[in-house]
């Protein structure tokens, strides 16, 4: 660890969960995502210790930290993974290995709050909170499988969307943005990480569906979200099935 990093980390000791939550929210502002996360794990790791989960500010902080770091490390990995045309091969795969181990670190260290603090706290509530904890598991098991060839990951990933799906279709509407969410991403993972894309458009087009039936029960502060994900739903639909006409042809 660096020394600048352990001086971040020596930042938040001693600290209560009030004054680390202003931590977390100052970094937000300055655009640290990096000092965010080690903010984040303090904050889950206090709030664990008293058994308490994180309020839903807290959990948006939690999914804005490493969201970030782990998005801005995604797209690095995706644009060395293009190839360029002039470089040597050689030191670009040692470059994108670097890439690699970097996002494997953020990935596991995420998860390893989720697993081990965050969702045994709402274990069993069949609530919003646990659908998007879940999720947030099959996202970051779906970021570790885009460049590791671990059929263990792919099957975390597709067992944590599939333990979300169970509880959002019994405890949360169609039109919830969460459940929606969901659906897009475990949906993408169908697509592009399990190589299902059968599974992928039926689920998209069967949440979409159910979506439309009941817009009129959408409530005017997730109505934005929600036809937003709809929407991407719909895209992708469009996408996916064309792509699959033209394999046809």
């Amino acid at each position: 660890m660096s020394s600048t990093m352990q001086e971040i980390e020596a930042l938040a000791d001693g600290l209560d969960i009030a004054k680390v939550v202003e931590l977390v929210r100052i970094a937000e502002t300055a655009e640290r995502y990096e000092d965010m996360c080690v903010f984040v794990k303090k904050l889950v790791k206090l709030k664990a210790a008293k058994g308490e989960d994180l309020d839903v500010d807290e959990r948006n902080l939690l999914s804005v930290a490493y969201k970030n770091v782990v998005g801005a490390k995604r797209a690095s990995w995706r644009t060395l993974s293009g190839g360029f045309d002039d470089a040597d091969t050689d030191l670009l795969e040692k470059y994108k290995k670097i890439v690699e181990d970097e996002l494997e670190i953020i990935c596991k260290e995420v998860l390893t709050l989720l697993t081990e603090h965050l969702c045994k706290t709402v274990e069993g509530n069949g609530d919003e909170t646990e659908v998007f904890y879940l999720k947030m598991c099959g996202d970051y098991y779906r970021y570790m499988s885009e460049f590791k060839e671990d059929q263990k990951y792919k099957d975390s990933a597709e067992e944590n969307y599939k333990k979300a799906m169970d509880v959002a279709e019994k405890n949360l509407n169609e039109t919830h943005p969460t459940r929606l969410g969901l659906a897009l991403n475990f949906s993408v993972c169908y697509y592009e990480i399990l190589k299902q894309p059968e599974k992928a458009c039926d689920l998209a087009k069967k949440s979409f569906d159910a979506a439309i039936e009941k817009l009129d029960t959408l409530n005017d502060a997730s109505y934005k979200d929600s036809t937003l994900i709809m929407q991407l739903l719909r895209d992708n639909l469009t996408l996916w099935t064309s792509n699959d006409q033209d394999e046809d042809q």
